[in-house]
């Protein structure tokens, strides 16, 4: 968790960021940020690997990136298999690959490819999140970013849901070498779907942004001032070898709370670069967290294990832990209520 301190009022650059191999630093109302890339290579034809190719990994606990892609929790197809959440929310952009989702209401979608699944744990859900290589002649790269936003204490409870941004809803910003995916908070004219009714994100004054931003060798773009004077912004340089950040920069794998209250210009050099950028007004409420429940007191945290224990929010209705949805690359989403999106 970041606190940001501010050493020197004319600074841009608030404070230093080292981005390693797991999850990244981040600060209020964000409570994780990852970035999964895996190169993975060629499917069996059952949706992993070549068996002959899991020998030394650490199946069911595969985080070491050997040959430059993990089988994370999954056993013959990688992913995360059946878990539980409370309290926050997950925001799952996948630039590349597609991503098989299953959960305790019944509900399942396959997505990636530019899309958003935006998920409120609300009082409590189990979900699954398998990656199927689908390609059986050729790698199957995947890349996405898994966000979690903390939920105010009065919407913890909620009841969980999901909503798809799909690629061809959510907008850019592009001219002069850069394009910036819009995934929440409106840039200048281009506004995202809305995020669902219970997040912090859809309070009008919560100053929630998530932007991907990617500039081209040479590329400058000036990143506009925050609504709010206490509104937090961090930086992540995932792509380049730096960024120019005003009459600053930061190194490649590194980031930054950056000033929110001006106009910053972000500069490329050669190469290019991608950063990610979050940013949103403190919730400011104490926060209690282990594992995958995220609540406001310790009590309410032996409570949410006490429930999972006695109910599995909901039952687990899915014959295995990870499913799969098929060899068909079609893009869907069918909700608990009964509806059925299909890209």
């Amino acid at each position: 968790m970041v606190r940001c301190v501010r050493a020197d009022e004319l600074s841009v650059i608030q404070q230093r960021l080292e981005l390693g191999a797991g999850p990244w630093p981040t600060a209020d109302p964000f409570l994780f940020c990852v970035h999964h890339l895996d190169v993975y290579p060629e499917g069996n034809g059952a949706f992993g690997p070549d068996a002959s190719l899991l020998g030394g990994r650490q199946i069911g606990q595969d985080f070491a990136s050997a040959d430059g892609w993990n089988m994370y929790h999954g056993e013959s197809v990688p992913g995360f298999p059946q878990h539980p959440h409370r309290g926050f929310e997950t925001i799952t952009f996948t630039r590349k690959g597609l991503v098989d989702h299953a959960d305790s209401m019944g509900a399942t979608a396959r997505y990636g490819r530019g899309d958003v699944q935006w998920m409120t744990a609300g009082k409590g859900i189990v979900h699954a999140e398998m990656f199927p290589l689908l390609n059986n002649d050729e790698p199957n790269t995947l890349e996405l970013f898994q966000i979690w936003l903390n939920l105010p204490a009065a919407n913890k409870m909620v009841e969980p849901h999901f909503t798809m941004f799909w690629e061809h809803d959510i907008p850019h910003v592009s001219a002069d070498g850069v394009d910036i995916t819009v995934i929440a908070g409106s840039l200048g004219t281009a506004r995202p779907p809305m995020a669902p009714p219970a997040s912090w994100a859809s309070h009008a004054d919560s100053d929630i942004a998530i932007w991907h931003i990617s500039l081209a060798e040479g590329a400058t773009w000036e990143l506009p001032p925050a609504t709010h004077a206490d509104t937090t912004r961090v930086l992540y340089l995932f792509e380049g070898d730096s960024l120019g950040v005003a009459d600053d920069h930061v190194d490649q794998y590194s980031g930054a709370v950056i000033n929110a209250d001006d106009w910053v210009t972000l500069a490329a050099p050669s190469g290019g670069a991608e950063c990610l950028v979050l940013q949103g007004r403190p919730i400011r409420e104490p926060v209690a967290q282990y594992g995958p429940f995220v609540m406001n007191t310790d009590d309410e945290i032996r409570q949410a294990f006490a429930d999972y224990q006695a109910t599995q929010f909901g039952g687990w209705p899915w014959d295995v832990d990870g499913p799969v949805h098929g060899a068909d690359d079609g893009r869907f989403a069918h909700h608990a209520t009964g509806e059925i999106e299909r890209v």
